[in-house]
């Protein structure tokens, strides 16, 4: 896998208000833009672990995600904004947060308007029904169109198993009805071959380099963990058990499509 940059935020562009965690733009110290997620901001530690653990599986099962960056932010930042909300955000996110790169004269996913092929609907509907992404629907599709090409971005709402979790494995075969609702689904009729193309990729070995990447200070928020590490091992073998018992969520799929 690439390894994963770090960047420093130079300057703080533009907040995006439409996002309920309320991201921003901001250019860091290699020249770049970058849609930064605060670490501070309203859903927590987790919702980064979430972006960047289900950013990297896709990336690594051939989807296109916008490269995935942490950001250091320094919260003297904050003196150069107006805005007593942003102030706030950016204190309480001092030191590592995670950035996706910005892909400039992107559009939102309009499926009005866009067809995106049957394969990629499907690997795409497998994913989300893998991961417990609940934030791909008609209302926030959470797809951009960037040189009419789809591009996945914000998965902070997926892995909601990890909320209030004790490492416990008895929620991994969910069947996730919720599938229902995903945009692509009425075009994802290819599920069996997503399936049988992209669960042999999802190896314990892949699993634990991706979780090697969550920095420490976004796993050290609980009692019932006895180190970063042993929450670590605990996606992995979540996220293992929820791949052996996916018939599930495939099936749950293809019923909802039915």
């Amino acid at each position: 896998m690439t390894p994963l940059r770090t960047v420093r935020v130079t300057r703080y562009v533009t907040p995006l208000r439409e996002g309920g965690s309320m991201p921003a733009v901001v250019e860091a110290d290699d020249d770049g833009l970058y849609v930064l997620k605060f670490r501070g901001a309203g859903q927590g530690a987790r919702a980064l672990v979430a972006e960047l653990v289900v950013g990297e599986l896709a990336r690594a099962l051939g989807l296109p995600v916008p490269e995935i960056v942490l950001v250091e932010l320094d919260p003297e930042l904050a003196r150069t904004d107006p805005d007593p909300e942003i102030q706030e955000l950016i204190r309480a996110s001092a030191g590592l947060n995670l950035g996706l790169d910005y892909l400039p004269g992107s559009i939102n996913f309009d499926p009005a308007a866009e067809q995106p092929d049957s394969a990629l609907a499907s690997a795409v509907v497998w994913l989300d029904a893998f991961t417990s992404n609940v934030d791909r629907t008609y209302r926030n599709t959470n797809l951009l169109v960037w040189h009419r090409a789809l591009w996945l971005i914000d998965h902070g709402a997926a892995l909601y198993f990890h909320h209030g979790w004790d490492g416990s494995t008895d929620a991994a075969g969910s069947r996730f009805p919720l599938i229902r609702d995903h945009v692509l689904l009425p075009l994802a009729d290819e599920l069996e071959d997503a399936d049988a193309r992209l669960a042999p990729l999802v190896t314990r070995e892949l699993l634990q380099a991706i979780l090697a990447r969550v920095p420490d200070s976004w796993l050290a928020d609980a009692d019932a963990w006895a180190d970063p590490a042993t929450q670590r091992a605990a996606y992995v073998e979540f996220l293992l058990q929820r791949l052996a018992q996916r018939r599930g969520f495939i099936e749950e799929a293809q019923h909802a499509r039915g």
